[in-house]
């Protein structure tokens, strides 16, 4: 009986072990062939991205998640095939999403705002921009973060969620910009005289276009005299050049034509003894 009995579950264990061993084989395939199912699946995601010509940055991070969720997947499937109970598990993956979501808010708004700012490029590297209240050069654009150099050299680290949230001004996008001076004039100038002098001047400035041609107008007046709007345009990549070469003109030309300096005046009226007015001009 008690050999009986011994062989008995002797052939129990074996029949389990060999039940066990067939299942950790079968889990291994499984686990072989999710993989591959896994690499294949990231492969053709990557290919179809890249006849999109979406940028290679987030290419790679949608490869790198897709892979991570897929694993976990995998991993899923294979204890539900030994008959673990996943259900609460996977409640606990959920949970753990959602916190971990939460605490990350702020990085995950700012991987959002950096996929749309890949997707859509209202900017791209060496753009000259004004993002996120900074206005400078694009150093690089993240994921998370975009790199601007300010016009006094200085790094600044910008968070895609407030570059997004916020108004964008692109520089570089159009293919010129204006420049906007103005020039003050004493009330003994001819503003016509001047405006003359101006736009013959600015034909000789360097990068200045001639399509659309340079603008001088009379913009307002204030108690020195007329105001003039000098308006060139040229390529934001002269913007600086053209700018300081006008104010240049401005003064060089007026200087040379002879023109007074411009002076505020005053009338100032006083009450003599008997009534009389007498008027003074300072």
């Amino acid at each position: 009986m008690d050999f009986n009995h011994m062989s008995n579950l002797a052939q129990q264990g074996y029949g389990i072990l060999l039940a066990l061993g067939i299942k950790i084989l079968e889990a291994i395939v499984i686990w072989i062939v999710g993989r591959w199912l896994i690499g294949l699946s990231v492969s053709m995601i990557s290919r179809a991205m890249t006849k999109q010509k979406i940028d290679p940055t987030l290419i790679r991070y949608i490869n790198n998640t897709v892979a991570a969720i897929l694993n976990i997947v995998l991993v899923v499937a294979i204890l539900g095939f030994f008959g673990v109970e996943t259900t609460s598990f996977a409640a606990l993956l959920a949970a753990a999403g959602v916190a971990i979501g939460m605490a990350w808010s702020g990085l995950l708004g700012n991987f959002a705002a950096g996929v749309f700012i890949i997707i859509l490029q209202p900017f791209k590297v060496g753009d000259f921009v004004v993002a996120g209240g900074i206005m400078g050069t694009v150093e690089e654009v993240g994921l998370f973060v975009t790199s601007i150099n300010t016009l006094d050299n200085i790094r600044n680290i910008v968070g895609n969620g407030k570059i997004l949230g916020d108004v964008i001004q692109n520089f570089t996008t159009n293919p010129y910009r204006r420049v906007d001076l103005q020039a003050q004039l004493s009330h003994s100038v001819d503003p016509h005289q001047a405006i003359a002098i101006l736009k013959a001047g600015l034909a000789k400035i360097p990068n200045v276009m001639t399509d659309p041609a340079p603008s001088v107008e009379i913009l307002t007046f204030t108690l020195a005299g007329p105001v003039l709007a000098v308006r060139p345009f040229c390529n934001n990549a002269h913007y600086w050049q053209v700018y300081f070469d006008t104010n240049t003109l401005i003064k060089d030309s007026f200087t040379t034509a002879g023109f007074a300096v411009p002076e505020q005046h005053y009338m100032v009226r006083t009450a003599a003894a008997g009534g009389a007015a007498a008027a003074r001009t300072v």
